[in-house]
């Protein structure tokens, strides 16, 4: 009885410090983030693309990132979507069971787990072979790919909760396999086909290495999609690449701006999947 009670209380003190670490290294990453940013954060910077002189300590925003940020991650996460949903459903209604499913998503694991700089260097690869230069289109291609990942186990780990006795109802009162992917099993997978893709936005919008070779740089912001862009992780690289106060100072902005952005749909998801789930069979 006296090893159980130790053994309980030496878990328990490990699960509580481990919590207390992340909480103290997420706070201080914050804390970090906030009190050098906040100083920097005006109307100007939000609005306003990089003057001549702004890498100096000059006049200028950083409008061309966040606009370019979003238009990488917009584009790349309705690409990854419409080409990771019909590979969910494919793995519910046509190959459930199947030693293709299993290999699917074992590749799917392998690609999760590679670093996004690998992305970046078969997406510039992918460039030079169809002689696009560094833009916009390439830049979603490759964030694309890099989410593909994310939004299909995230989505398929949601479906494979989804009770077969549904499925099994359905074939039952006559629907074929298209229809109950389309309305059975989509309605009820449809808080973790938000969840799912809001994540992977927010890893999109965040991702440095992916786009560092394919979108390119540009202190304005793009009005082609053959247009090289500039993104927030980019211009927080370059600008504390600079030996200027004031321009780091703008850096520890835009990252406070990027976290703010990524926290808002990590938190803005959840809400929504939680609302949503209210309407899904248990």
């Amino acid at each position: 009885m006296k090893m159980r009670k130790l053994r309980d209380s030496l878990f328990t003190f490990a699960a509580v410090s481990a919590v207390i670490l992340i909480l103290a290294c997420l706070t201080t990453i914050l804390g970090t983030i906030i009190s050098k940013g906040i100083g920097a954060i005006n109307w100007q910077i939000l609005t306003q693309e990089p003057k001549g002189s702004f890498y100096t300590g000059g006049a200028g925003g950083i409008a061309n990132a966040i606009v370019g940020s979003l238009y990488i991650g917009f584009g790349a996460t309705t690409l990854a979507l419409l080409a990771g949903l019909p590979c969910v459903l494919y793995l519910r209604c046509w190959a459930h069971g199947t030693r293709l499913a299993a290999v699917i998503r074992g590749l799917m694991d392998v690609l999760w787990g590679i670093p996004s700089i690998v992305f970046g260097a078969f997406g510039f690869t992918i460039m030079i072979w169809l002689g696009i230069r560094a833009s916009l289109l390439a830049g979603i291609i490759t964030v694309a790919l890099f989410e593909l990942p994310i939004i299909i186990r995230s989505i398929d780990e949601v479906v494979r909760m989804i009770p077969r006795e549904l499925d099994e109802t359905a074939y039952a009162l006559g629907s074929t396999r298209f229809e109950t992917a389309r309305k059975v099993i989509m309605k009820q997978a449809l808080p973790g086909i938000v969840l799912g893709t809001l994540l992977a936005f927010g890893r999109g919008i965040g991702d440095a290495a992916s786009v560092l070779f394919t979108a390119g740089y540009t202190d304005h912001i793009p009005s082609s999609i053959m247009d090289p862009t500039a993104t927030l992780p980019l211009a927080i690289f370059f600008q504390l690449g600079t030996p200027f106060e004031e321009v780091h100072q703008r850096a520890y902005a835009a990252a406070l701006i990027l976290v703010v952005m990524v926290l808002t749909v990590s938190v803005v998801s959840r809400l929504i999947s939680a609302r949503l789930n209210r309407y899904s069979v248990k």
